[in-house]
């Protein structure tokens, strides 16, 4: 099995790292693979809702000029994903945001991607904003019809400077604990799969509110 953790912040080692590293650290203990993907240095463009993904159904966004669609494949691939992101302004960053956007948008347009997947999200924050952030990241994972394992607080962890967030006790419970529900989660859907069937996907009802 395996977790793609994308990074969703400017600095490469700045305290999402950490916190990414933090869960990624128990989860393989349970001999489970990991990759980060770091996202957050690159320029990623917002999606246009041309809706080509859903009329082209071939797993990609037709923008061009970055590496979404070789990310959705990670993600794809992979049984377990972690999102991770820099708080701005009480949200996520503005990478982030496009980044989630166009590859939710994608998996949803070609028969769930991500669905039932494990999928988890952590926030790094100085101060205050980032449970707003971690909720935002986590409407993702609910759409997708993702599975979430939890914590014994919200996956949110405090620092400044990088590597500050190894000072915040209770936040390096949070990430520990995080990172070991997420292996075991992923270890029962894996079992569960060879006894219970996948229920059958539905095609999602869309309607306005204004007729």
């Amino acid at each position: 099995m395996k977790v793609v953790a994308i990074n969703g912040s400017p600095k490469r080692e700045g305290n999402t790292y950490h916190a990414l590293r933090l869960v990624l650290n128990e989860i393989e203990k349970e001999g489970i693979e990991t990759d980060i993907i770091h996202i957050g240095a690159k320029q990623v463009q917002e999606c246009i809702a041309c809706g080509m993904c859903a009329k082209n159904k071939d797993e990609k966004c037709v923008l061009m000029g970055d590496d979404l669609n070789l990310w959705i494949q990670k993600m794809k691939e992979a049984d377990g994903i972690l999102l991770g992101s820099p708080i701005h302004f009480s949200g996520i960053s503005a990478l982030m945001k496009a980044f989630l956007d166009r590859a939710f948008y994608v998996s949803s347009n070609n028969g769930g991607l991500f669905r039932h997947k494990v999928g988890a999200s952590v926030g790094a924050v100085r101060r205050s904003g980032g449970v707003p952030a971690f909720d935002m990241m986590n409407r993702y994972i609910l759409y997708a019809e993702m599975l979430m394992p939890s914590s014994n607080y919200w996956n949110v962890i405090h620092g400044a400077a990088p590597g500050e967030v190894e000072k915040d006790e209770e936040g390096l419970q949070i990430m520990r604990l995080l990172g070991k529900n997420m292996a075991w989660l992923m270890k029962v859907v894996d079992e569960g799969k060879k006894t219970y069937p996948a229920p059958e996907r539905e095609k999602k009802a869309r309607m306005n509110f204004i007729r």
